[in-house]
């Protein structure tokens, strides 16, 4: 049959009431009933769709060295390593018995780690797909590869920072105050690390000693948990951000607060009823430019602030209908992209701040996203089950 004869038997399904009497004239109808749906409800821009979690994919990484492979855990208890090209499992990283929220390969790709909320962190070997380390600790609030070694650092509940050499399980710990280590982030030179905890004090550890060498705290400190931490490229600046909405810059060499950003809060949208509570905001995401001095802070009522860390001010402010989860900047370029809890994706042009494009897929909110190194493709993770990776190069970028 032609494509117009079979044009013309999907129409004739379509509008028939009482059903042809071929016998798979039903198939065909719900088949296209269920098309018809799915493209009112959503576009979808994907390339490929990764759909073997069953529960929210909570994290996302992209193996360094190739860009080829991508580790998603989520709140089935899973984590799987699998082909960005095709959307091909590679293999399962099996054993944990609570939700993954944190994977990543090393800097090499040689090895791929994955940790679960009650602590129990396991590392694989990418090539043989077998699993080489493990190593249980409290609650994990956050793990991060060394950029230049074998080396996993990771954050718990009790506050304490754990360092461990792969394969050996050679171990060493940096003790914070007794609340949780919030986030973290090993500093560019592979010798520091930055640690935020849930009391708003920061912390800069000098990994090769085990010793702090700076302590952010009181008014140096934030006033509420630290959500994030993140440095330039030389690791000469950090910034922080919190729930109590400042994103501090810090010079990483004297652990002297250079300045604060803070947004000026918006006037509540509406009063507030019985039992609601009024609109909360806070810093969940931040990042520097490596081509401009900007800064990005994402908020959680969906405001993306571009600042110029010249003249320390704010230098455009981007609006998202939603919260914004995260965001990471284009290797080379001055673009900026967020992930929200609208389950879009947005490429922003820092130095305009107007939006060059937007993606869609995902039926519910994007928890987590990776950009490969030429910024050719996203890789995002979301509450709908699935992962999904969309092609963002443009001929003229």
């Amino acid at each position: 049959p032609s494509a117009d004869d079979l044009a013309d038997e999907m129409e004739d399904v379509d509008f028939d009431d009482e059903g042809a009497e071929e016998p798979d004239a039903e198939a065909w109808e719900t088949e296209d009933d269920e098309g018809v749906e799915d493209g009112m409800e959503a576009q979808d821009d994907s390339e490929v769709t990764f759909s073997l979690h069953s529960a929210s994919v909570f994290c996302v990484s992209l193996d360094p060295k190739t860009n080829t492979l991508a580790v998603t855990g989520g709140e089935d208890d899973k984590a799987f390593v699998w082909r960005v090209s095709d959307g091909e499992l590679l293999f399962e990283c099996s054993g944990h018995k609570d939700s993954v929220t944190c994977a990543g390969f090393s800097h090499d790709s040689v090895f791929v780690a994955t940790g679960d909320m009650s602590g129990l962190i396991k590392v694989w070997r990418v090539e043989a797909k077998e699993e080489v380390w493990s190593f249980e600790v409290g609650d994990l609030e956050w793990m991060e590869w060394h950029p230049q070694a074998h080396v996993l650092l990771a954050g718990t509940a009790d506050g304490n920072s754990w360092m461990w050499k792969i394969p050996s399980g050679d171990c060493k710990t940096f003790q914070g105050p007794a609340c949780p280590a919030t986030c973290g982030r090993i500093l560019p030179d592979g010798k520091r690390a930055v640690v935020g905890y849930e009391d708003g004090t920061m912390r800069i550890w000098d990994l090769k000693q085990g010793t702090s060498l700076h302590v952010l705290k009181g008014q140096d400190g934030h006033q509420d948990p630290l959500t994030c931490v993140a440095s330039n490229q030389d690791g000469s600046l950090i910034m922080t951000g919190s729930v109590d909405c400042h994103a501090k810059l810090v010079n990483s060499a004297t652990g002297k607060v250079v300045c604060m950003f803070k947004m000026e809060s918006v006037a509540p949208k509406a009063p507030t009823g019985e039992g609601e509570e009024a609109e909360s905001n806070s810093v969940e995401s931040l990042g520097f430019c490596n081509v401009m001095p900007l800064a990005a802070v994402g908020y959680l009522d969906g405001t993306l602030a571009i600042y110029d860390l010249s003249t320390q001010s704010l230098r455009h402010k981007c609006q998202h209908e939603s919260g914004i989860v995260q965001l990471l900047w284009e290797e080379s370029s001055a673009v900026v992209y967020t992930c929200s809890l609208d389950g879009a994706v947005r490429l922003w042009d820092a130095r305009s701040g107007k939006m060059i494009s937007e993606y869609r897929g995902h039926s519910a909110e994007i928890l987590d996203f990776a950009v490969n190194k030429d910024a050719s493709i996203v890789v995002t993770t979301s509450g709908d089950h699935q992962a999904k990776v969309f092609c963002v190069q443009r001929p003229d970028r």
